[in-house]
């Protein structure tokens, strides 16, 4: 097990963004459903070398891999009561509003948070996958990036809309911490 670690600057590890996260389904086609019709994720081509049941999709600068179980009754039951303090997977999107209309257009559960910091107000919606992995949507931008050491807030200078073709890289927003004159708001 390892103790209190120094990971700062160089000794971190050399890393250029998010690549994907695994979620373990108990039902592949239904989470494929969700994931490409509520989020917005594309199919894209999966190893052909892989021996279990699985699908891969993308948007967002992030990749999303769904494993089927092997014994999806083993899986916990997906959770009814929706907790922002839950392990979740969060989205930034444009408009909150027009993701709160889809998703009662679309019958989906959701609770609605409000957090504040400094008089930024930033908007959240928490909703459950169909195995009951929380999904949030919000307006996290509106928050500057501040580092813990000091120093000034980070430019937003990463975020792309170009979901297919882009990532997003805190690195260079952590480089420009030094540089930065203002705060995203």
């Amino acid at each position: 097990m390892l103790e209190k670690q120094k990971v700062l600057g160089d000794e971190a590890l050399p890393l250029t963004s998010l690549n994907h996260i695994s979620i373990l389904c108990k039902s592949v086609e239904s989470s494929l459903l969700f994931f490409q019709n509520v989020l917005g994720f594309v199919p894209i081509r999966r190893p052909s070398s892989f021996t279990f049941d699985g699908a891969w999709l993308f948007n967002y600068g992030v990749g999303i891999h769904l494993i089927q179980s092997e014994n999806p009754s083993d899986l916990p039951a997906a959770k009814g009561e929706i907790n922002p303090k839950d392990s979740h997977i969060s989205f930034q999107c444009e408009s909150m509003l027009l993701v709160e209309t889809r998703l009662k257009d679309m019958g989906i559960s959701y609770l609605q948070s409000r957090v504040e910091e400094g008089g930024v107000h930033v908007d959240q919606l928490f909703f459950h996958d169909p195995d009951g992995l929380m999904i949030e949507v919000c307006n996290c931008e509106r928050l500057p990036v501040i580092p813990l050491a000091g120093g000034e807030p980070a430019m937003d200078c990463q975020r792309s809309d170009d979901a297919l073709t882009s990532h997003m890289s805190l690195r260079p927003c952590i480089e420009c911490f030094s540089h930065a004159k203002t705060t995203i708001v």
